[in-house]
């Protein structure tokens, strides 16, 4: 049964396995003229979306539309990583290594997110069998490029992206003409053997290029960020404390907290006092009869919430009842977390003319917290709404802003003082990219990686057996391996596992099983694990994948290789740190930290 028509029948989970694939042809088996009708109606459905945003079907936007360029796009993104995040994208140049799902599914994504220009590297002519699992082609398409057809159906989706394309196999280029790739922002590497993909790793660090190595292969698939550090400054927790200071209020604080009567008896001004004003001047009647200490253990923070509770004039008062619940914002350790403390402390805070942005801003970070900051990073300026009389709420919300820009110009005086200091223009940091860091800096990450090199020759081997040890993790690193190992058999036997010149019995397939399962033996030995045993059933499972690339696994894989390059262009949110593994016949992921 051709596996869009499977997907249409089937209510059990996926375990769609193509006992055979031959080389070339098979276009029945793969979809045949089933998917092309669905390849239409899928395009037809983003032609809808595309005119939802002002866009004719050819793909050129309406005169109104063009003129208004910005509001074309999706106010989400806008909302999402905002108009810096939006810029960065838009100046942002992909190269994508091999158009084929996988590939497609990761380039489509940022097109229609607003990638400045994209570069399609393939070789290959379009096949009947690509029909079957790429719907960015059609029957048209068939003999000519796959990545000129790629790139003008692209095109239709998003005209404002530069779309290029050069057709040549991606290791001819990695072996032939490695500097092609030092103009890119990004390079998205899709299912190419781990030979190439260690050549292209060493290249791309050697150039400082970031490197996305995704590929999709049967019901498994895997996703690797690859570049020597990344820094973040807008992490977006999905969690994080308001940063209040209610366990230090400074001195605007202090007064504008005393300048209100939280034993008020008249009802309106009593029910509508901040919770903030309310816990800055109860926590300083608590430190007053506590030898200047604040409520620390479990029994003295309920004694706490029994103060506040004891303030209250009737039990409807909503202010009072978010002070009790916010109370413990009180008992916030002071002074600066160990995350932040090891960014701080780190080797690159010590700046030189060479140093990035980043490390300038935290060098003068380092320089703030004992002086300006009396111990404390630069507020954030924020606070969160609440119950609360107009006036009282615009007036706090003064304060915090006042104190956030006075914290941040501190800093901004600091960062001009090293540029100069280590011969860099004063000017050359924006006071827009030190507000943005002044707002976050509770929240920094800085993610280094190892080279796939260092991981595929010495791994972290307490890491490896702990998850081996797993029950949870034991399938991806079984799929890590088989993945790893499907490279070597293709390099010994010139074909991936499965994969036959003619039709022949499923005996074969029985053939492949031990082959791949020596070559996985050679894997774990390589990782220092000699005597570790993989799933039988796996390896079978992994020769019956036969290398096909399934569309609905090959989209899965370049969603989240997508979803990885916005994060590392924007450096918003923080990318994976380790190996990506999806283990389609489960529905389960896993990151291997390796």
């Amino acid at each position: 049964m051709p596996f869009s028509s499977w997907l249409r029948t089937s209510t059990s989970a996926p375990r769609f396995i193509p006992r055979r694939r031959r080389r070339g042809g098979g276009e029945a088996r793969r979809g045949g003229n089933h998917h092309t009708h669905t390849v239409k109606r899928l395009r037809l459905r983003l032609h809808l979306r595309l005119r939802s945003h002002g866009l004719r079907s050819h793909g050129r936007r309406s005169r109104r539309h063009r003129r208004a360029q910005d509001q074309v796009r999706s106010p989400a993104q806008y909302r999402i990583w905002g108009d810096q995040g939006q810029a960065a994208l838009e100046k942002a140049s992909i190269c994508l290594l091999n158009c084929g799902p996988t590939g497609t599914e990761a380039l489509k994504n940022l097109v229609l997110g607003g990638i400045g220009s994209v570069t399609v590297v393939d070789g290959s002519k379009v096949e009947p069998s690509d029909l079957g699992n790429n719907f960015l082609l059609d029957e048209e398409c068939l003999g000519h490029s796959r990545a000129k057809s790629i790139c003008s159906f692209l095109q239709e989706l998003n005209d404002a992206v530069k779309a290029k394309y050069v057709e040549e196999s991606p290791a001819t280029m990695i072996d032939t003409n490695p500097s092609f790739f030092s103009q890119f922002t990004v390079v998205i590497a899709t299912q190419l053997p781990e030979s190439s993909l260690l050549k292209l790793d060493s290249i791309c660090g050697s150039a400082n290029i970031v490197l996305v190595a995704a590929r999709s292969y049967g019901l498994t698939g895997l996703v690797r960020v690859s570049i020597k550090e990344h820094c973040v400054i807008e992490s977006k927790p999905d969690h994080f404390l308001d940063d209040l200071r209610l366990h230090n209020p400074w001195t605007e604080l202090k007064q504008f907290a005393k300048s209100i009567d939280i034993c008020d008896k008249d009802a309106v001004v009593h029910k509508h006092t901040p919770y903030i004003v309310i816990l800055v001047g109860l926590a300083e009647k608590w430190a007053d009869a506590h030898d200047g200490q604040l409520p620390s253990t479990r029994q003295e923070k309920r004694e706490f919430k029994d103060l506040i509770r004891a303030h209250m004039l009737n039990v409807d008062e909503d202010n009072y009842k978010e002070a009790v619940e916010s109370s413990y914002k009180v008992s916030v350790t002071p002074g600066i977390s160990n995350e932040i403390r090891q960014i701080i402390d780190d080797n690159s805070s010590e700046v030189n003319s060479s140093s990035s942005d980043f490390w300038v801003l935290v060098s003068a970070l380092k320089e703030f917290i004992p002086n300006e900051g009396n111990g404390e990073l630069p507020l954030e300026g924020t606070i969160p709404d609440m119950t609360s009389l107009t006036e009282y709420y615009v007036s706090l919300q003064k304060i915090y802003q006042a104190k956030a820009e006075s914290d941040c110009l501190a800093m901004e005086h600091r960062v001009k003082s090293i540029l100069k200091r280590i011969g860099r223009d004063p000017e050359s940091i924006s006071r827009a990219y030190i507000k943005t860091f002044c707002k976050n800096t509770r929240k920094l990450k800085v993610c280094r990686y190892r080279s796939m090199e260092e991981e595929f020759s010495s791994p972290v081997l307490s890491e490896v057996q702990k998850y081996f040890a797993d029950e949870d993790s034991c399938y991806a690193m079984n799929f890590y391996v088989l993945l790893r190992a499907v490279d070597r058999l293709a390099a010994s036997y010139s074909r991936l596992p499965g994969i036959f010149d003619s039709i022949g019995s499923t005996s074969e397939i029985v053939e492949d099983v031990p082959r791949l399962k020596a070559a996985a033996v050679s894997v774990l030995s390589d990782m220092g694990l000699k005597g570790a045993s993989l799933s039988e059933d796996l390896v079978t499972e992994v020769c019956r994948f036969a290398g096909a690339e399934i569309h609905p696994v090959g989209a899965f894989i370049g969603g989240v290789a997508s979803q990885e390059v916005i994060k590392l262009v924007t450096k918003q949110f923080v990318p994976l740190n380790g190996t990506f593994i999806f283990n389609g016949i489960d529905l389960k992921s896993q990151v291997l930290a390796l």
